[in-house]
């Protein structure tokens, strides 16, 4: 139904040359008179519909119901409408829709998914623009990784990390620097992706104490001074870290419990070193 607020005309009971002037005046107006009062096309409701993009793809999917010259110009001033214009209109790639839809990232992926069915330079680097768009691109297009869409979706920290699971199998420097920005994604990707100690990783994890610990404890599985360092930041993980890494006494974890609630526990579980070094 045409909605009435569309219309500056009380009803229509046939066509007339004094309604369609009066709704050619707006793009939606023109193309429902077409489609519902004429219920064939016109060059003067085709014109006016073709003021706006949406218009003139439902223009040329409902009324015309075949690709013209006119109809999809003006479905190309939006990359959306460009893109399905080409789906499902044209049902053909054409540089002109393509370099239409390439104005926007996810009209590029879809422009290369249903279209072109083929990754193209182009379409890729649109997609691109965009981390999430990058990602799908080199998952349905490429089926494979690509230098272009991992530089765009190490922009997006969990992206990185899926990229590298699923697209790369395997650990980059890319994906891996962008990871190491976010604590918790650094931890994930030394578990899931690397599956080893990294500098880069460590590094990462000793921005935090708990981090520190369990990389030591859980990666490393040995003490280093960097993470016994950082560890020590914090009472608590200094004596977790001399527990379950160092097991043994060391001065400078001593040094972090010390006249702190883990001071008692830290000389129970060291009472067999000698009391002149705990002091």
């Amino acid at each position: 139904m045409i909605p009435k607020e569309e219309y500056e005309f009380a009803e229509i009971n046939s066509p007339s040359e004094v309604t369609r002037n009066i709704a050619c005046r707006k793009p939606r107006n023109a193309y429902f008179y077409a489609l519902l009062i004429d219920k064939e096309p016109r060059d003067d409701t085709r014109n006016a519909a073709c003021k706006d993009p949406e218009y003139a793809y439902k223009y040329a999917e409902n009324i015309d119901k075949e690709p013209r010259d006119d109809t999809r110009k003006a479905a190309c001033k939006d990359p959306k409408y460009a893109q399905n214009y080409a789906e499902y209109i044209d049902k053909e790639p054409r540089d002109d829709t393509r370099k239409a839809a390439c104005e926007d990232s996810n009209s590029a992926y879809y422009y290369a998914y249903f279209t072109d069915k083929e990754p193209r330079d182009d379409t890729r680097k649109a997609a691109c623009e965009d981390p999430e768009d990058a990602y799908f691109y080199a998952k349905d297009i490429d089926k494979g990784p690509h230098k272009i869409t991992r530089k765009a979706v190490c922009k997006n920290i969990d992206l990185a990390l899926v990229y590298a699971k699923t697209i790369d199998n395997g650990p980059s420097n890319e994906t891996r620097k962008a990871a190491c920005a976010d604590l918790r994604s650094a931890y994930l990707y030394v578990i899931e992706i690397d599956k080893c100690s990294h500098e880069d990783t460590r590094k990462a994890a000793c921005k935090n104490s708990k981090y520190a610990y369990w990389y030591a404890y859980k990666i490393d599985k040995k003490p280093r001074e960097d993470t016994r360092e950082a560890a020590c930041r914090s009472p608590e993980y200094a004596y977790y870290y001399a527990l379950n890494v160092d097991k043994e006494f060391h001065q400078e974890t001593w040094k972090a419990v010390k006249n702190t609630e883990f001071e008692e526990k830290y000389k129970d579980l060291f009472n067999q070193i000698g009391k002149s070094k705990i002091i």
